[in-house]
């Protein structure tokens, strides 16, 4: 299945399209709020490995709802070398089905999942990670990186 092409802006206030990183493998990644517990580890953890996903020819994306102001700082104070996008109207952020119910401390709300989907070079979605969690996950996509290299062309 194609990824559907956007257009939002990063930390820095600057538009990119998704079609922009055509021809390599993208990590796109969804999380509900920057600077709070599950998203940090998350991030740094992307941070961490950023070094093994680049030679595994993967370009990390994030995306919640947060403002440009919010992701810079968000970046900023956790040394994020990647692109975080802003969807403050949730248009991508629904288009990707990353907007749904959630439960926590027994309230029900509408909020972002935090999920991810896995691109290839050619623009279509060779994975979706669901169920995520922070603190496996970068790991558990390089590992199915691996796998889909091992497969026959």
């Amino acid at each position: 299945m194609k990824a559907f092409d956007f257009s939002l802006p990063d930390q820095n206030g600057e538009f990119h399209k998704l079609s922009d990183y055509h021809g390599q493998f993208v990590v796109l990644y969804f999380y509900p709020k920057d600077d709070t517990p599950g998203c940090t580890v998350e991030a740094c953890s992307f941070r961490d490995n950023q070094e093994k996903f680049s030679k595994n020819g993967i370009v990390i994306l994030g995306v919640s709802k947060d403002t440009v102001v919010s992701h810079k700082k968000f970046a900023q104070k956790h040394n994020l070398r990647f692109t975080i996008f802003s969807d403050v109207e949730k248009k991508v952020i629904k288009e990707y089905k990353a907007w749904g119910v959630k439960k926590f401390l027994g309230r029900t709300y509408d909020g972002i999942l935090r999920k991810t989907y896995l691109i290839d070079r050619d623009g279509n979605i060779v994975k979706v990670y669901d169920k995520v969690n922070p603190l496996t996950h970068a790991e558990e996509i390089l590992k199915d990186k691996e796998d889909i290299n091992k497969m026959p062309v």
